[in-house]
């Protein structure tokens, strides 16, 4: 595969997955669209024509050093400049032998994959966080109070990422003549799908139900062997769970802690995330809303996983590194 078609098949597979359907997301690129066609010619040229057809700002591909076929990648959940001096140094002492060395640019690895978003796709993240309003509409909050809130918190996230060295380990990956891309809500979208579809066919009574499901999946199985498995931020494991959403698990980053409330309204019981501020935390246990934290990096991991398992389909060889923890849902596969 090119880098190319490992990025087309990133986007189609996050389409698929999304929780607003395959419609729902064309209809948003249609809108972009007429608005686009609308703009000035000054204006169209400063515009991010890649958001045409690509509905997640948060997936680039940040850097072509060699549009070369992709044979084996380097994938971690976030990938800085210490990460494109490992891949530097896979490529010096592959198999582990010094007789191997090799220029960076003939590395064995030929692409670079982080998760968490770097470069242009950085600083569009909150771009991305309007997709909440659209979930939680499914869950029966109204749309435009879900709008009115989360419109203070994408500021506050775009204010955030603003001030941040977006391009620091893009450069990085241009001096060392790496293929460089993000991949963050394609992933999110399928490891939330993963869950929504799992959990909700399980139909658990109770939280602690809940929580021992949650603990069977391979990625959270991982990270409770290290202390970082599903936790209870809010509720108890003897509540039962009523209604369970699956509001936090994409969407860019955590949404408005005000919308806690909200969704005790419209009738959730309890919330399923990746993980939970100080203040949200104690916004939902005002609300007496369940929240159930899956786990940040092993949410992050399951969503990799299912994508990568595409790749691996291709025979292509993963690498993983940066609390990327690789686990393969296809048969053996032999390189």
């Amino acid at each position: 595969m090119t880098i190319r078609e490992i990025y087309n098949l990133a986007i189609n597979k996050g389409i698929e997955a999304d929780f607003r359907g395959k419609e729902g997301v064309e209809k948003l690129l249609k809108r972009k669209m007429e608005k686009f066609e609308k703009m000035t010619l000054e204006q169209k040229e400063s515009f991010d024509k890649d958001s045409l057809e690509n509905p997640f700002s948060d997936s680039r591909i940040l850097h072509i050093a060699q549009d070369k076929e992709i044979k084996r990648v380097l994938v971690g959940i976030d990938i800085e400049p210490a990460e494109i001096l490992l891949a530097k140094e896979i490529g010096k002492f592959e198999e582990g032998s010094a007789s191997s060395l090799v220029s960076s640019r003939d590395s064995a690895i030929d692409l670079i994959i982080s998760h968490h978003p770097l470069g242009k796709g950085l600083a569009n993240l909150h771009e991305v966080m309007e997709m909440q309003c659209g979930i939680l509409s499914q869950y029966g909050v109204p749309i435009n109070v879900a709008e009115g809130l989360m419109k203070e918190r994408i500021s506050e996230v775009a204010r955030g990422v603003n001030g941040s060295n977006h391009q620091r380990t893009v450069d990085t990956a241009k001096l060392l003549g790496f293929n460089l891309m993000c991949l963050h809500t394609p992933c999110d979208n399928l490891m939330a799908r993963f869950l929504k579809d799992k959990i909700e066919q399980a139909n658990p009574e109770r939280v602690e139900d809940l929580i021992k499901l949650l603990k069977e999946i391979p990625e959270y199985k991982e990270a409770t062997k290290i202390g970082a498995g599903p936790k209870i931020s809010s509720g108890s494991e003897e509540n039962s769970c009523g209604k369970i959403a699956f509001t936090e698990l994409t969407g860019g980053t955590e949404g408005s802690p005000k919308i806690y409330e909200k969704m005790v309204q419209a009738g959730i019981g309890t919330v399923v995330a990746m993980h939970i501020s100080k203040e949200a935390k104690k916004e939902a246990e005002t609300a007496n809303i369940n929240i159930i934290i899956a786990g940040h990096i092993s949410s992050d991991s399951l969503g990799i996983n299912l994508f990568l398992d595409e790749l691996e389909k291709q025979g292509i060889e993963i690498v993983p590194c940066s609390g990327f923890t690789r686990i393969s849902r296809l048969p053996h596969f032999s390189y």
